[in-house]
């Protein structure tokens, strides 16, 4: 797991809440007090949750789950969509269209329409299109790109969000909960932390935090990748079996097994008492005596 110091932390601001009058009561238990009317969250609380949030995301990208990275303010659009990109995972940082979780079909067929669109321009079928045409077909493509180009080769739905201001984002946490998906948020001193799995109290408006926040994740996802064990190694005739932690827990051989040699067929019985008919070998060449 990615190892973030509580200097760190401080350096980055991470300690810095929201004014004093826009407290939520839930997140009393992480503020350390108040420095001119701004309210400062304990690090020392912060720091063992990030962890553990750390943690579960390496755990979920060692067993080949998906997190998909939200963070649509201007602050947090840059650093989520580079380090989603490095962590290789999907991430929306323009705009969290409604319905996005909730109504994934009809979003996959937005994603399919933007692919479409890109595969026209590349293989130049807009050249047969006339101008005006172009244009619009462009326009389409920039708007569909700009709102699901993160989202482009995601195929399922997410086993994860990992959330920048669930304030900001609150439709995304939402539509997550009613799914059932588990959120990671940095939550600052002005929301209530029940309202997601792994909550990391902490400055969700600074650059820097919000950098950190995101190295730490990427990184995280990482190391999880690294340590996945293989799905399958060997020849084609090899299977290997996963438990539900995603380890091998048996190995198949599926190479034919060796033929073993048939015993001699014996012949059956004649009706009349012996294979023979008790006359012994048989003179085809003399007749035979009366």
């Amino acid at each position: 797991m990615a190892q973030v110091t509580m200097r760190q932390m401080l350096e980055a601001g991470v300690h810095f809440g929201h004014q004093t009058r826009y407290w939520n009561p839930k997140m009393a238990p992480y503020i350390f007090g108040a420095r001119g009317k701004i309210h400062i969250i304990n690090l020392e609380k912060t720091l063992p949750l990030f962890t553990d949030a750390m943690n579960f995301l390496s755990g979920l990208a060692q067993k080949r789950g998906t997190i998909l990275f939200v963070g649509t303010k201007r602050s947090a659009r840059e650093p989520l969509a580079e380090e989603a990109a490095r962590a290789g995972m999907p991430f929306v940082t323009s705009r969290w269209l409604g319905g996005m979780l909730t109504n994934f079909r009809t979003v996959k067929q937005s994603v399919s329409r933007l692919k479409e669109l890109e595969a026209a321009e590349t293989d130049g079928s807009f050249e047969k299109l006339v101008k005006h045409e172009v244009l619009a077909r462009r326009r389409e493509r920039d708007k569909l790109q700009a709102s699901l180009g993160g989202i482009k080769d995601m195929n399922r739905l997410p086993d994860a969000l990992f959330v920048i201001d669930i304030g900001h984002e609150d439709i995304a946490v939402q539509e997550a909960k009613k799914l059932g998906i588990p959120v990671i948020a940095v939550v600052d001193t002005n929301y209530n932390p029940e309202l997601v799995d792994y909550a990391i109290p902490g400055n969700d408006d600074a650059i820097r935090a919000i950098q950190l926040y995101a190295r730490a994740a990427a990184d995280s996802i990482l190391e999880g990748k690294a340590a996945a064990p293989a799905a399958a190694q060997g020849d084609a005739n090899d299977f290997v079996e996963l438990d539900e932690e995603g380890n091998p827990v048996a190995k198949v051989d599926r190479k034919p097994a060796p033929r073993r040699d048939a015993a001699p067929r014996k012949s059956a019985p004649r009706r009349d008492g012996g294979r023979d008919g008790g006359r012994g070998p048989r003179n085809d060449g003399a007749p035979a005596a009366k």
